[in-house]
């Protein structure tokens, strides 16, 4: 263990995911109200341990982790509050490091023209989003992740598209990756291969999908071909950021590279870092947001270097009511992970675990789909949705409240 790395692990645990669900990964799990607040609270940071976790001074952790060569921030595409977490670690990050480059998992690699104009202070939000294909290639509300761009933008900090095409990790689930031609897999080499602990953890999450059966209808074994795809398809999204990170440390060797990515493909040491690992890149910390409330028993050593208690924001009344739910991937659509409670989802009569099949009419694909459907809601109109729930299809309606 290196000096540096003792003193921060010495209060807690190092590095070691909810699976690398592309679009939304989750941190936490259902509220545990005050428990949730003691083991994380708002605004402190605390090291993963068995029993918990240690807060640790923030001034301290800053200081060590701005030593590394590659720091990973992790988010629910989602949530404000993690953006808003994102951007203030990165400026305390910078204060530290001012040679920095941020790589981003929401662009794939074909607009890294636009970002680089963007940072070159040569286009207007509107063009920016144009250029980078935002609508198309990630769909999220940008004014999420405009703080983000912004910081990039204002400290001349490279911004560094570190993704794929979706129809490349498509192509790899309905194939495989050694059926997909190389001059298709837009220059990803082959991942390492998976560890046994994110096979258990993707197989557990591959089971719960009502499609994910194997012969005669039982669940799916590791072995099972579409559980494999399925993994390989994760694989390339992980290695496909990782590439792109150990690139930005080769190419600025004195920078901190500073990846903005879901938090699954974080957590664990499972998805972008195992890879980097097998790209010779080891000196990585993650930094996780840790919601308020959630399910302290996920407060284990490896989960991260350090997570920071984070809290619901208070809403502006002008704000357009959320759907108030925690989404990730399934087969045949969008399943929701957590049901907020009070929320328009719950009055809904939607569940955690139900999948939704279709929004507004339209059979959501991605998460981002069902992002998009809620965000074009005006206040006082009703969102038709059709949600599986085990054997059953249910028609179901939100109904967004008037403005007030």
């Amino acid at each position: 263990m290196t000096p540096t790395r003792r003193r921060l692990v010495h209060r807690g645990a190092a590095v070691a995911a909810v699976a690398t669900l592309a679009a939304a990964a989750l941190l936490g799990a259902a509220p545990t109200g005050a428990a949730g607040d003691r083991c994380v609270p708002a605004g402190a940071w605390v090291v993963p341990q068995a029993g918990g976790g240690e807060r640790i001074d923030t001034a301290a952790l800053v200081r060590e982790i701005a030593k590394r060569r590659v720091v990973l921030l992790g988010e629910s595409h989602d949530s404000a509050e993690h953006h808003r977490w994102q951007a203030a670690t990165l400026a305390a990050l910078h204060a530290q490091r001012p040679e920095m480059v941020i790589v981003l998992e929401m662009f794939p690699r074909r607009v890294q023209g636009a970002l680089d104009r963007w940072v070159a202070g040569e286009l207007t939000e509107a063009e920016f989003l144009r250029d980078s294909d935002w609508r198309e290639v990630w769909r999220f509300d940008p004014a999420l992740y405009m703080p983000i761009f912004h910081f990039a933008r204002m400290h001349r900090v490279p911004m560094v598209a570190g993704n794929v095409e979706r129809s490349l990790t498509r192509e790899v689930s309905a194939k495989g990756f050694d059926a997909v031609s190389a001059d298709r897999r837009e220059g990803v080499t082959r991942p390492a291969p998976p560890t046994d602990a994110y096979l258990d953890f993707l197989l557990a999450s591959f089971g719960q999908h009502d499609n994910g059966r194997g012969a005669a209808g039982k669940p799916p074994g590791r072995d099972d071909p579409a559980f494999r795809r399925f993994v390989e398809s994760q694989q390339v999204w992980d290695r496909a950021i990782a590439q792109k990170i150990a690139e930005a440390s080769r190419a600025r060797p004195g920078a901190l590279v500073v990846g903005i990515l879901g938090a699954g493909h974080a957590m664990n040491g499972f998805g972008v870092p195992h890879q980097l690992r097998d790209l010779g890149v080891t000196d990585v910390a993650v930094l996780l947001p840790w919601d308020v409330g959630s399910d302290c028993a996920r407060l284990k050593p490896g989960l991260a270097d350090a997570v920071f208690g984070v809290a619901a924001p208070a809403r502006a009344a002008s704000e357009r009511p959320r759907l108030g739910v925690w989404l990730e991937p399934a087969e045949g659509g969008v399943r929701i992970r957590q049901v907020e409670k009070g929320s328009i989802a719950e009055s809904a009569g939607l569940r955690d675990g139900d999948v939704i099949v279709a929004i507004a009419g339209v059979a959501p694909k991605e998460t981002a789909d069902v992002a998009e459907a809620v965000q074009r809601q005006a206040p006082g109109t009703w969102l038709p949705l059709s949600v599986r729930r085990e054997v059953q299809t249910l028609e179901l309606v939100a109904k967004f409240p008037p403005a007030k």
